[in-house]
């Protein structure tokens, strides 16, 4: 790049969420899988335990613990 060129814009991509967008729930019930998920585990008979076991302790807000 040669200075009489401008920088390229940052990709939708670079950019980082604003936080007023960002929600760990809408509102549904948090399912096994979706604390897998949002773990960033793959989905297995012994992360769904887990997940199952978290969720029973825990309630919903265990989902608002992984995400922000």
């Amino acid at each position: 790049m040669t200075a009489s060129e401008p920088e390229a814009s940052p990709s939708s991509q670079d950019r980082a969420t604003p936080d007023r967008l960002l929600h760990t729930r809408t509102g549904t019930d948090v399912s096994a899988e979706d604390l897998v998920l949002a773990s960033g585990k793959d989905i297995t008979p012994h992360t769904l335990e887990w997940a199952q076991r978290k969720l029973a302790r825990e309630g919903a807000v265990a989902m608002d613990k992984l995400l922000p």
